[in-house]
């Protein structure tokens, strides 16, 4: 079954570039694409993807508003995150408004489509920059400013396992890299993070990583 894919891109070269990335992936199909948030919205309204590109830097409408929209009309869709922007402040709103996953636009065609596919797979694409900046960010808190909870692992709420996978999801790594670390497949990684993703009521990378800071797991 394809994996329908949606284009938020005021770039017209980068537009281009990402449709004919998804034209040529046999396993997804390109239903629709935006040049403006106007026209995004609209696409919204009109039609379903199961995954939602949505550049942030649009002229008209914040892109964080436009992950907001595909969320609340479509609970069931991913929005995923494809920017120039790296800083806290775009990764954190981006993450808040809904976004599962996060994709720098110097990240290359094949890391693009691997990013949807470990997507659609239950885990969430986070280039490993973006990774690394919401792990420092949580590591520059304060000890224990937001330690309001119980550590879930001194409850067994997490597994040793878990744990571990948790650490590298932390580091930026993908499934495939994950599992060859761990001596296991990309889909077994998938199912211990999907897990991982119940347990701490997150539905992101990001937030995964930013839970797990705050609880004192990483």
């Amino acid at each position: 079954m394809q994996t329908t894919i949606a284009i938020i891109e005021d770039n017209r070269d980068f537009l281009r570039r990402y449709a004919a990335m998804v034209d040529a992936a046999p396993d997804m199909r390109l239903v629709g694409t935006a040049a403006n948030g106007r026209d995004g919205l609209a696409m919204l309204e009109r039609s379903r993807a199961d995954v939602y590109l949505i550049d942030l830097g649009l002229p008209d409408i914040n892109g964080v508003d436009l992950i907001r929209q595909a969320v609340r009309r479509h609970p069931d869709c991913d929005a995923v995150v494809i920017s120039v922007f790296g800083d806290d402040a775009h990764i954190l709103s981006s993450i808040e408004a809904g976004a599962t996953g996060y994709l720098l636009k110097d990240s290359t065609p094949a890391d693009m489509l691997d990013g949807i596919r470990t997507l659609r797979d239950g885990g969430a694409p986070v280039s490993p920059v973006i990774a690394r900046k919401i792990l420092q960010r949580m590591q520059g808190r304060a000890p224990g400013a937001s330690r309001t909870r119980t550590d879930p692992q001194a409850q067994g709420l997490l597994t040793d396992r878990e744990v571990e996978m948790l650490r590298t999801l932390a580091k930026g790594l993908t499934f495939i890299e994950i599992g060859e670390l761990h001596e296991i497949s990309p889909h077994t990684v998938a199912r211990h993070v999907k897990n991982i993703y119940k347990k701490l009521a997150v539905h992101s990378r990001g937030e995964a990583v930013y839970e797990a800071t705050a609880l004192g797991l990483l």
